[in-house]
């Protein structure tokens, strides 16, 4: 009897919403293949006031290794910045659309917000990056799904949320209220936008399905990007961003960490060939810590 494959993922509307695109590009490739979804509660869903990036990965990433998944589907910029042992980054399908978005209470015109708008996130990268662009906001920490979070702004509770655009698109939560924001002012986390199948890295029927679902050029970006959070410390505490982009064949890549309050900014540029996508984002972090960023990471610096 032919065994389905099974897949892990949170049990979010989100998430179910990437674990389809997933399944149905498998079954694009493996028509007759049976495909079993299992949802699972991680310690960043029980705990939400907790909730940084490896608390979402956690208790997926230990069904797999206890072999009761097959493959893991995550938001690549959930997943630490090394793989567990025993695992591996087996696909990244096309990347979605990696920008940020301001979802407003109401249409405000060219301005986007008004004077001392009150804008909700719980990301320490978006806090820096409002406040650096208007000190006038007031941003406050939200916690939830994507649904709980427009919620509030629906409600008139919040002028504003910041959420990634690949999200309410997943979600089909597009509307004239929603507005991306420019990278030049909002360099998205690393790995946004992106999906991640992990495997265990002895399964090889899983790998080889998977494998079928990888985008190079994305799987790239979410090599380096990965690499340059690794290289300054990894943690979705500090205010930083990274985005990096194929162009002809080269891999170029965009980073920044700041303060906080938003005061203060250091970005770095790199470009190298795909096959060393690690190496450029750890070339771009180095540049950052040479130039001074570091203070920033270090206790107090921010």
């Amino acid at each position: 009897m032919r065994v389905a494959l099974r897949i892990g993922t949170r049990a979010s509307p989100l998430a179910r919403a990437q674990t389809d695109l997933v399944v149905r590009a498998l079954l694009r490739k493996h028509p007759r293949l049976g495909v079993d979804v299992r949802p699972i509660v991680t310690s960043g869903d029980r705990n939400r006031s907790r909730g940084s990036s490896p608390d979402f990965t956690d208790t997926i990433d230990r069904a797999l290794l206890d072999e009761e998944v097959d493959l893991a589907v995550h938001s690549a910029k959930d997943l630490p910045s090394t793989s567990p042992s025993g695992l591996c980054l087996a696909a990244c399908p096309r990347r979605a659309d990696p920008r940020d978005c301001l979802v407003t209470s109401r249409p405000y015109g060219g301005a986007l917000l008004p004077r001392e708008a009150v804008v909700g996130s719980s990301s320490p990268r978006r806090r820096a990056q409002l406040l650096r662009w208007r000190p006038d906001l007031e941003v406050i920490e939200i916690r939830g799904n994507v649904d709980t979070r427009l919620h509030r702004v629906r409600i008139g509770e919040l002028d504003a949320v910041v959420l990634a655009a690949a999200g309410l698109l997943r979600l089909g939560q597009v509307s004239e209220l929603v507005r991306p924001l420019p990278f030049r002012d909002f360099l998205p986390a690393p790995a946004q936008g992106a999906l991640a199948v992990e495997a265990r890295a002895d399964d090889e029927r899983s790998l080889a399905l998977a494998r079928a679902l990888d985008h190079r050029p994305t799987h790239a970006a979410v090599d380096a990007e990965r690499a340059f959070a690794a290289t300054l410390g990894g943690d979705c505490r500090i205010p930083m961003a990274a985005l990096a982009r194929v162009v002809r064949s080269r891999l170029r890549l965009e980073g920044e960490v700041l303060s906080a309050d938003g005061k203060v900014r250091f970005r770095a540029r790199g470009t190298g060939p795909i096959a060393r996508a690690a190496s450029v984002g750890e070339s771009v972090a180095a540049s950052l810590l040479g130039r001074g960023g570091g203070f920033l990471l270090s206790p107090g610096g921010s």
